[in-house]
């Protein structure tokens, strides 16, 4: 089993199974509902737990939740309510939204508020050993400390701009470990500095290393998280004389026609809208059609193909083609080992289903939790009579029957969806 490494530049093999496999990866800061872009990360580490016990590996996944940060303070003010509060309802709405995926939940999610004995130990130890500074009340990281500062993003120390402005930094390179509480933060901390709450950076640090040790196998998140949070992380562990983590996975961001999404941008779909508009298998389906490395682009036009996929799959158990022969097992494994690739899994997935081989498809559809695609119910006769009628009264611009038998449908519990393929609709079970 390989997986590309953004620190080594290329694919780094694991050791064999049954080795143990701590994987690490930075959850969402909780000061809104998230967005479909962050599920992305949370649904290709899952899968990819799923994959490597399968394969006989001992994994243990952690995602942390960052519930005391800038943003969550700025976003508590403008909502004039107490930042914790703000944080303890998104840390809920977040558990509750990617609880409906389907796909279980990582084995530890750790919370920033509920590791700051550990966050300021871990400071204070950067202090003694003069990697990092106090200035009145903020503790600095020393990045001059730190030989080979870079070695991850491929930034160049001396052309970096400053992260955090602050005149009483000894390097503008600098970043801040702990800050000292200013005027509307509305939570602290006591720490040998005087009151205050952690930098960003170091929360993920402490976490990591109290779930998983000084030494893990893979750490995670998004393309944008390289410069300057993980850089930050591996300098500052590695300083405290942790090995931290040997593989650097960086999933490919989720683009809206081709920009990236973000809450800063304003451009963002939620991820409990998108679960109301298209369901879950859809979109994990969608998270299948490109590279975990390679950005995906979310679009009315690429979330109806995903839907049509879906579509195909369940049809396959509802009407099982002639069984022909096709690759076994191992073609799976070998290009899921090779780099975890979804896309290619994608191909043999629908191979399987064109040749009737429907044993090895359900066993790969739970894999990627999707089990629900081959225990698709028939509808009842009477609702298939009814989806028919409607399609004859579309034929005719009868829109207003049209719409009346698909809400008579819809009030049965299941929702008509029109396709290309015949007979021109499909019936689908609402969750």
């Amino acid at each position: 089993m390989r997986l590309y490494s953004t620190l080594q530049r290329q694919p780094v093999e694991l050791p064999p199974p049954p080795a143990k496999v701590g994987i690490y990866v930075c959850g969402p800061t909780v000061y809104q509902r998230i967005h479909v872009g962050n599920a992305r990360p949370y649904v290709i580490f899952l899968w990819l737990r799923n994959w490597l016990r399968q394969r006989g590996y001992e994994v243990k996944l952690v995602s942390n939740i960052t519930d005391v940060n800038d943003k969550i303070y700025a976003e508590a003010e403008r909502e004039r309510r107490p930042s914790d509060e703000l944080a303890a309802e998104m840390s809920d709405w977040y558990l509750a939204d990617t609880d409906r995926l389907g796909l279980g939940r990582p084995d530890a999610e750790p919370k920033a508020t509920e590791t700051m004995n550990e966050i300021i130990a871990l400071i204070a130890e950067l202090v003694a050993n003069g990697y990092a500074y106090e200035a009145r009340g903020d503790v600095y990281f020393r990045v001059g400390s730190c030989e080979d500062y870079g070695q991850l993003s491929g930034q160049k120390p001396d052309q970096m701009t400053e992260q955090e402005p602050n005149p009483l930094k000894q390097d503008a390179r600098d970043f801040a470990l702990w800050k000292a509480t200013k005027e509307g933060e509305d939570t602290s901390w006591d720490s040998p500095w005087g009151k205050g709450r952690p930098g960003w950076h170091i929360e993920c640090s402490a976490m990591a290393a109290g779930e998983l040790g000084p030494a893990f196998e893979i750490h995670g998140g998004g393309l944008d998280l390289v410069f300057p949070h993980h850089e930050n992380e591996l300098a500052q562990s590695r300083a405290a004389g942790q090995e931290f983590a040997h593989i650097w996975m960086h999933n490919g961001l989720l683009r809206l026609t081709g920009e990236k999404m973000s809450k800063s941008l304003g451009n963002i779909q939620t991820l409990e809208r998108v679960l109301e508009e298209w369901g879950r298998e859809t979109l994990l389906l969608f998270f299948m059609t490109a590279h975990w490395r390679s950005p995906i682009d979310f679009s009315p036009e690429t979330m109806e193909a995903a839907r049509m996929q879906a579509w195909t799959f369940r049809n396959a158990f509802l009407h099982p083609p002639e069984q022909q022969s096709a690759r076994g097992w191992e073609a799976l494994e070998r290009v899921l080992d090779d780099d975890f690739s979804t896309t290619e899994a994608l191909a043999v997935m629908h191979e399987w289903r064109a040749a009737g081989q429907l044993d090895q498809l359900r066993r790969a559809l739970e894999l990627f939790g999707l089990e629900t695609l081959a225990e698709a119910e028939q509808a009842p006769d009477e609702l298939e009579e009814m989806a028919r009628r409607r399609q004859a009264a579309r034929a005719t611009s009868d829109f207003a029957e049209a719409d009346r038998l698909r809400d008579e449908i819809a009030a049965a519990g299941w929702e008509v969806r029109d396709v290309s393929a015949e007979p021109g609709y499909q019936l689908v079970k609402k969750d």
